[in-house]
């Protein structure tokens, strides 16, 4: 680490006339990233502004939002006064923990929609165990490589890859095809990180093509068929399955390069465009601020995923290194899916947009990742 990274947020402090002392900076010790911060503190002001137009200026949905961004710096912050050691020592118990929560889905699990995803007291509350695999996976992924020699061997990696199998399966059967290709990632990446060579790299991409008519014929559902196919040719059923994809691109493309302007679009706005306030909320952001909005939108998330990144590296922890480089790549993931999705180069899958889409849930998880970076950052 080079002098000047290391004495940001160090001052100096004179003990007696002739020593001094290094002591940690006003924002170490309050175990806090100002750049990291600065970056969520503005994706929330920009997230509830977008919102209040998707969502045909609804204030109690804008409220109700900010309430929940509250609740998530809440946690964020709570979240970074923990040492990273903690987390290590801990993480095997969450991953259980969770496996113990999707075992409960499966068995006693709320029904609503035709998934079984919730846990809860009925009408009281409710919560999605699977969004607590978001972390947990990472989490127990780093804490299994960074007691290991690497590279990982073969059997490291066959063992890793089965961790990750089985919570992914369960959330799967639920169905929740963008979860468990999210919580699968959050894995995956900790493996690629922790110098996965390529040839295994590789062969995994041999295997995973090779099960891919498996999971076709027996693993998908017939809705899930129907978005894939509907990926290649939306036109050939505009008014049912293709409808959301041709109503998105419309909007995206309506927008043009500087947009229709701020409370002026219309796909959202005349109900044209389904879910316009959550997983197709970049659809009518785009409506109205037209290219260069989204441009400045991708930037924002860039800095974020950057600023992750940089913190992930620096540190001298395995394990920090391995769950900051795991969580900065799944959020970049979040935002590919989500916009890949809208724009229709990715089948649907019901990925929300962070920090922009309605949902207080997903944002929680994403803000406490944010504040194990934090701590990652801070802890050292």
């Amino acid at each position: 680490m080079s002098d000047y990274h290391h004495y940001r947020f160090l001052r100096y402090a004179p003990r007696d006339g002739t020593t001094m002392q290094m002591q940690p900076g006003r924002w170490t010790r309050m175990h806090l990233d100002p750049w990291l911060l600065g970056l969520l503190l503005i994706a929330a002001a920009f997230g509830l502004i977008v919102l209040y137009s998707a969502s045909g200026q609804d204030a109690d949905m804008v409220t109700r939002q900010a309430i929940s961004f509250g609740m998530a710096f809440v946690v964020m912050i709570t979240l970074a006064q923990v040492p990273p050691k903690m987390y290590e020592a801990f993480s095997p118990w969450f991953f259980a923990m969770g496996l113990i929560l999707l075992i409960m889905v499966a068995l006693i699990g709320q029904v609503s929609l035709g998934a079984r995803r919730w846990l809860g007291v009925p009408g009281l509350f409710r919560f999605q165990p699977s969004e607590f695999l978001k972390l947990a996976m990472p989490m127990m992924m780093a804490w299994y490589l960074s007691g290991r020699v690497l590279p990982p061997s073969w059997k490291v990696v066959l063992t890793g890859l089965l961790l990750i199998a089985i919570p992914a399966g369960l959330i799967a059967k639920q169905p929740d095809l963008g979860t468990a290709i999210l919580v699968s990632a959050s894995g995956l990446f900790v493996l690629f990180l922790g110098g996965l060579p390529w040839w295994m790299i590789g062969g995994c991409v041999v295997a995973l093509g090779a099960a891919l008519p498996i999971a076709w014929e027996f693993l998908l559902h017939d809705y899930q068929k129907q978005r894939v196919l509907t990926l290649f040719d939306p036109e050939a059923d505009a008014l049912g399955t293709g409808w959301n994809i041709i109503q998105s691109k419309t909007a995206i493309g309506s927008g043009g390069l500087m947009g229709k302007g701020y409370l002026q679009g219309t796909q959202s706005h005349l109900q044209f465009l389904p879910e316009g306030h959550t997983d197709f909320i970049i659809a009518a952001f785009s409506e109205e601020f037209g290219l260069v909005g989204v441009t400045l939108l991708l930037l924002l998330y860039s800095a974020l995923v950057g600023r992750a990144l940089f913190i992930a590296f620096e540190t001298s922890s395995t394990y920090g290194r391995l769950l900051g480089g795991a969580i900065a790549m799944s959020f970049f993931v979040y935002v590919f899916v989500n916009v890949g999705m809208v724009s229709g180069i990715l089948p649907v899958v019901g990925v929300p947009l962070p920090f922009i889409s309605y949902g207080g849930t997903a944002l929680i998880t994403l803000m406490s990742g944010f504040g194990l970076l934090m701590s990652i950052r801070t802890h050292r």
